[in-house]
């Protein structure tokens, strides 16, 4: 999911950064204080689970959780996401520097797009109902991060379209273990820590 230096147009390197830039400001603003130390647990959570790589043919895989991160922060996620992409090119040299932009709003977009689709569902008065709907989130998340990466390599030349369906198939397995993974997240959290998810909507003010 790492796109690296190099492999983008100009156009598309702008266009990504002005969109992220956009992105992390908008979640600052929507980050309630209560909600920081979630936002730091969250990227650190997704720092560490992208830097295992596992090899799928010519490619290789890795969980992202940016479902996760937008199940429980709303906007908020663009932030926590961004910095832990930042530390990653800056100390393991994953993903580029100067595709940063593009790189956090291929994955930090799919996030907020996941919190509006599922939010309701973690409302549910049912632990296991929101569990579903965590796990739908969480498989989501994975779709629309591998079509926007597709996209970004695809509006890049039509030399990285064969690029862009690889990254498709080989993060097939990921969605389903990213949905699993996500909905045990969530059913563990509505039992230890419903407000979680519940005070969301309130504490922000206006996530929407």
């Amino acid at each position: 999911m790492h796109i690296v230096d190099g492999a983008l147009s100009t156009e598309v390197v702008l266009a990504g950064s002005v969109l992220a830039v956009g992105g992390v400001a908008v979640g600052l603003r929507r980050l309630p204080m209560e909600k920081i130390p979630a936002a730091g647990v969250l990227s650190a959570t997704f720092f560490v689970a992208s830097l295992i790589h596992v090899p799928i043919g010519p490619s290789s895989v890795h969980l992202i959780l940016n479902g996760l991160a937008g199940l429980v922060l709303g906007w908020a996620a663009f932030p926590a996401l961004f910095v832990g992409l930042l530390l990653q090119a800056v100390f393991f040299g994953f993903g580029g520097v100067t595709v940063l932009g593009v790189n956090t709003l291929n994955i930090a977009l799919p996030a907020v797009a996941v919190y509006y689709i599922c939010r309701h569902g973690l409302t549910s008065r049912s632990d296991v109902a929101a569990a579903i709907w965590g796990g739908i989130g969480g498989a989501l998340s994975i779709v629309l991060t591998t079509g926007m990466v597709g996209l970004s390599l695809a509006f890049s030349g039509e030399a990285f379209v064969p690029a862009a369906k690889l990254v498709l198939v080989t993060h097939m397995p990921v969605m389903a273990i990213e949905g699993l993974l996500t909905g045990f997240a969530v059913y563990l959290a509505r039992k230890v820590k419903p407000e979680l998810f519940a005070g969301f909507e309130a504490s922000s003010g206006g996530a929407r």
